[in-house]
């Protein structure tokens, strides 16, 4: 018998506290975002400082370190999602909720004071503090989920959940903007020409850049700080379910009567250990389903987001004929007109249809799209650039980020805050978002050193202002763009594949459904089974219609 404290969060209506919490959860990914894609730019900024004494590659960062800086952020992310996430069902989501935004907003700020101005010192206290500043950001994703996913009502609580994930689009958006803004400032303040040293300020513009990123997740700290703990914590963890009922009183309107407990039974508590043989049994596949499908997303979606001027590098303007400023500003510009036209339009198609659709067959869909449209891109890659059809690649590369949105990227931080038992709710979706991480590594800095490739038959120069030397633009010899993005799509169909055969629907189900779903005996094994294998009756329906 459900308790009334948590019927009642399944079943009230859409209240202000809903959409309060969507901000306070939300600024946490905002930052997340912010600060791992405004790399880009400032990569661009520090080679212009730091790097101005080569002879080869002169204003570029040499690809280890890029590849260092990238890695180091996203580890930190991985371990601070196991770390948090456990913490978060042993001690609750509240009481470590403030911490993991705390350590964002000190390590953003410490990003942008990194000491001295030595290159080799500047690099080494960046990588220290943007390891810092993952671990905040990875203790925020298991945490805003699954707090996000227990305040909900169960016919609403994928839109919630996807709105809060959508502020990562906004997080994209806002870095790119600030640093046009930026960069736009100095430029106009220093006048200085392309072809003058670069000036000392542009140490100070990257700086800033970093720093102002802390300021939309420390506005929210004191309200996290305020907020309650959930009910299903305190219920089903705690075991404290008067308070639960007090707690939800305090942020739902919501009548003490309906969910006091008239006579309070003992509640019968999880007895098997995170881990055990039984706990694998009951929802090791479930866990393996985010695991995979979190790290095959994460392969595609950092590696085109972290480096999409590998990519659309024909747009942007030779080194030598701009300045710093202009250099940043143009990867900064492309990057917000890709978040403004394809990302966030993708977050919210996915917060309108969550809830009507299903999250397997949007994740399914979104897989699919992706798969069609790099292959589109990556089989003609050179075609399009020799036959000046650049506009179409633009549009069709823009799908990508739209598809990952609507699609797998929002869905893969959903599905695991709705899974699995309040107990090892935040530790399992901590694990599936550190198994998504490790993807982001390899696809992140594997994309950088895979995609080039030293052709010297091929017309035009190897690289924005860089001289033809046997590696190209300080990258030995790879693969090329055209295998990349083929590559990529393969990772997409395998993530399809995953989904339709392993991911579990929880649409329209309450968490305590989708909890006790291994414990229900009576239930006819068709069921179970069809609730399991619902992506693989989507398959065999959309292939053979005839079927019964």
């Amino acid at each position: 018998m459900a308790l009334k404290v948590l019927s009642a969060l399944d079943s009230a209506k859409t209240q202000v506290y809903h959409f309060k919490a969507i901000i306070i959860a939300g600024m946490g990914l905002f930052t997340d975002a912010y600060d791992l894609f405004c790399i880009p730019p400032i990569m661009i900024l520090i080679g212009r400082v730091y790097y101005d004494d080569k002879e080869v590659d002169k204003y570029r960062v040499p690809p280890g370190v890029v590849s260092t800086l990238v890695a180091i952020a996203l580890l930190g992310t991985a371990i601070g999602q196991v770390v948090f996430g456990r913490l978060g069902d042993q001690i609750g989501r509240r009481r470590v909720y403030g911490t993991a935004l705390l350590i964002m907003v000190v390590s953003s700020l410490a990003c942008g004071f990194s000491i001295c101005r030595k290159r080799g010192c500047v690099l080494a206290s960046l990588g220290l503090f943007r390891f810092a500043l993952g671990l905040g950001i990875g203790g925020d994703y298991p945490l805003s989920a699954v707090i996000m996913s227990e305040f909900a009502n169960k016919t609403t609580r994928g839109a919630f959940i996807a709105a809060v994930f959508s502020m990562q689009g906004f997080g994209i958006l806002a870095a790119s903007t600030v640093t046009m803004v930026v960069c736009a400032i100095f430029d106009r303040a220093s006048k200085v020409s392309p072809t003058a040293a670069t000036p000392d300020e542009a140490d100070i513009a990257w700086r800033l850049i970093l720093m102002l990123g802390a300021i939309p997740a420390a506005l929210t700290f004191y309200w996290r700080m305020m907020m309650p703990e959930t009910a299903r914590y305190t219920a089903l963890v705690a075991q404290n379910v008067p308070q639960a009922a007090i707690d939800v009183q305090k942020v739902l309107e919501v009548p003490m009567s309906e969910i006091t407990e008239e006579n309070p039974v003992p509640l019968n508590p999880l007895t098997y250990p995170l881990f055990s043989k039984q706990f694998f049994y009951r929802h090791g596949r479930d866990l393996l389903a985010c695991s995979c499908t979190w790290f095959l997303l994460d392969i595609v979606f950092y590696s085109s987001n972290l480096f999409q001027s590998q990519i659309y590098e024909h747009y942007l303007p030779k080194r030598e004929e701009v300045n710093a400023y202009k250099d940043a500003f143009e990867v900064a510009k492309i990057q917000a007109i890709v978040a403004a036209c394809s990302t966030i339009p993708g977050y919210w198609f996915t917060v309108y249809f969550i809830d009507v659709v299903g999250r397997v067959r949007i994740q399914a869909m979104g897989f699919l799209c992706m798969a069609l449209v790099y292959l589109a891109i990556g089989i003609p890659y050179e075609i399009h650039w020799e036959h000046n059809t650049n506009a179409g690649f633009m549009v069709l590369y823009g799908l990508t980020f739209f598809f990952a949105n609507f699609g797998p990227n929002t869905t893969t931080f959903i599905v695991p805050a709705e899974l699995f038992p309040a107990r090892f709710r935040t530790t399992c979706n901590g694990i599936s978002g550190a198994a998504g991480k490790l993807g982001a590594i390899i696809g992140s800095v594997g994309f950088l050193w895979a995609s080039h490739k030293n052709d010297k038959s091929r017309s035009g120069s190897p690289g924005r202002g860089v001289k033809e030397h046997d590696d190209y633009n300080g990258y030995p010899d790879a693969i090329g763009m055209t295998a990349s993005l083929v590559l990529l799509g393969g990772v997409c169909l395998v993530g399809m594949v995953v989904t339709l055969l392993f991911t579990r629907e929880t649409m329209g189900r309450s968490l305590e459904e989708n909890e006790n779903d291994h414990d229900d005996d009576d239930e006819p094994r068709e069921l179970r089974f069809g609730r399991y294998h619902s992506g693989t009756r989507i398959l065999i329906a959309s292939c053979c219609p005839n079927l019964r």
